[in-house]
């Protein structure tokens, strides 16, 4: 069953379509009828019905704007105008609000089954299409070119542990050609005397050219080629033994690229070649020096093959393998991963221990773990909480240590005390914010234009979020904790002011007089007016 509601003006309309359709023959669940657009936008934020058929003429909200809300926030709900109106402009924007249809009044009985029963059809496709393995099979071989792209850009740019190498690479159908392997980085310079201002189309179709060269150019040597987010092309080339010679390898066939990219789409681009590693899992080391080689581009100029060996030298001493666990450690600090952060801290000084490396490289090495969690305080507990982990975490500290293991047990302990203290402060902040908001309702509840995009740009806060905790906080929407505020304050002014009811609508937010009336005797269980009368004879008494 797909759940409905409707939306008139009309009550006989509404009791006509409640009392005229079998509504569960017809595959649909009524689940309420609503005479304007702001009780309808509540209904469709509560219940979250699959359709909704409304009238365009309404009054507090029209139906094309019911629908434009729709569309925005709920764009799975589908939206079946009626109206009287046989004007061509109601139907272009119903077409913009992604309307699913648009009828004219007035309609038979007749005609909104058979409506119902082509919605329900398209309903019921709808959800045989989302469930259809087979097709997501098919789109998921059509998306295994690129799904190879961001693997690869992966496994070049933060490293990937063996075991998950092996997979993928099995997965991907590729082989870990060795023993040697080394990443180039080809970057476009620029597009040469193309005017590509207003023509993004014409960049992308020659990217997608200058990949092609890059493709045919290299995919004989059986190199591993992706385009990164960045746009750049990456290749990663693998299979000789002595460097010198892969080296020798990746200019030959980066000179090639760059002279047919010259010579056949007239721009040009810079290419970098890293350093050759050993092992497939080091490949980060060398894609950062092909990356960083490309800055001696603002130096020497465009359009060439630059090797980092040829710009830096090599390395003179040697260093662990996996130097950026300080980010990664931080980044689990963030998130609140305890096990993580433990997990990162054991690993990284296990790679100490077992990279035989000097032992002023491991201090320095501590002192960027020590530097990353110093900024992710800063980020996120408040100044005074900040002061004593800083006092905590000086930077010469390390070098009190006499061992590794010390400074693995030192730096749980920090960690762990860091990371309570965030998930404190955490939770501080959202009370503080929620508190905020309850007082700019309060302040500001006169304001018929107050939204719930207002508020959380004034607590600097996503909507989605707020919504979540702001019911965790007070047990209430923001709508419902709005409707409640303003009645109560309507209330006060009907009990000790001789204010006009209308007067008293537009103090608390409500610039119809009606809308008022009608949501106050929802709220209360009367009318303003016998409100007023009740509290005079009770005063009186």
């Amino acid at each position: 069953m797909y759940k409905v509601i409707i939306v008139d003006d009309e009550a006989v309309v509404r009791i006509g379509l409640k009392n005229t359709i079998d509504w569960g023959a017809h595959g649909f669940e009524l689940i309420g009828d609503y005479a304007n657009g702001r009780e309808a936008w509540e209904a469709v934020e509560q219940h979250r019905p699959e359709l909704v058929i409304s009238d365009i003429s309404m009054p507090f909200m029209d139906g094309l704007e019911l629908a434009g809300l729709i569309a925005a926030q709920y764009p799975y709900i589908k939206t079946i105008i009626l109206t009287g109106f046989d004007e061509f402009e109601y139907a272009q924007q119903a077409i913009r609000l992604k309307v699913s249809d648009f009828i004219l009044k007035p309609i038979t009985a007749q005609e909104i089954r058979l409506l119902l029963d082509r919605v329900r059809t398209e309903m019921d496709e709808d959800t045989k299409h989302r469930e259809d393995l087979g097709r997501l099979n098919s789109q998921l071989k059509q998306s295994l070119p690129l799904l190879q792209e961001r693997f690869l850009e992966r496994l070049v740019a933060v490293g990937l542990g063996k075991a998950e190498i092996a997979e993928r690479f099995a997965y991907f159908g590729m082989s870990q050609a060795g023993p040697l392997h080394l990443v180039m980085v080809v970057d476009i310079d620029d597009f040469g005397d193309r005017e590509l201002f207003s023509y993004e189309h014409d960049a992308e179709f020659l990217r997608f050219a200058a990949f092609d060269i890059f493709k045919e150019t290299l995919e004989p040597d059986n190199a591993l080629l992706f385009r990164t987010r960045e746009e750049r092309m990456v290749a990663i080339l693998s299979g000789q033994e002595n460097e010198s010679l892969l080296i020798e390898q990746a200019f030959s066939l980066a000179e090639k690229v760059r002279y047919h990219i010259e010579k056949y789409l007239k721009f040009t681009v810079t290419i970098g070649i890293g350093r050759a590693c050993a092992h497939i899992e080091l490949l980060p080391d060398s894609y950062k020096g092909a990356l960083s080689v490309l800055d001696y581009r603002f130096l020497l100029g465009k359009n060439r093959v630059l090797s980092i060996i040829d710009m830096e030298g090599k390395p003179t001493s040697p260093l662990p393998p996996n130097l950026d666990w300080d980010r990664k450690l931080a980044s689990a600090v963030k998130t609140g991963s305890i096990q993580e952060a433990f997990q990162l801290i054991e690993n990284g000084i296990s790679e100490l221990k077992s990279s035989m490396a000097p032992i002023e490289a491991c201090f320095l090495q501590m002192q960027k773990v020590v530097l990353s969690l110093m900024n992710s305080i800063q980020e996120l507990v408040v100044h005074d909480q900040e002061v004593s982990f800083n006092r905590q975490m000086r930077l010469m500290d390390v070098y009190g240590f006499k061992t590794l293991d010390e400074i693995e047990g030192w730096l749980k302990d920090v960690v762990r005390s860091v990371m309570s203290t965030i998930a404190d402060n955490r939770s501080h902040l959202t009370n503080m914010q929620i508190h905020r908001a309850v007082e700019y309702i309060e302040t500001n509840y006169s304001n018929d234009k107050m939204s719930l995009q207002d508020l959380c740009r004034h607590v600097l806060m996503s909507t989605s979020y707020f919504s979540l905790v702001f019911k965790q906080h007070t047990g209430e929407t923001f709508i419902e904790y709005l409707t409640a505020v303003r009645i109560t304050k309507a209330k006060e002014l009907l009990h000790n002011t001789t204010l006009k009811f209308y007067e008293i609508a537009e103090q608390v937010g409500y610039k119809d007089p009606n809308y008022f009336s009608i949501l106050f005797k929802k709220h209360t269980g009367t009318t303003p007016k016998d409100y007023r009368e009740k509290q005079v004879k009770e005063s009186g008494a």
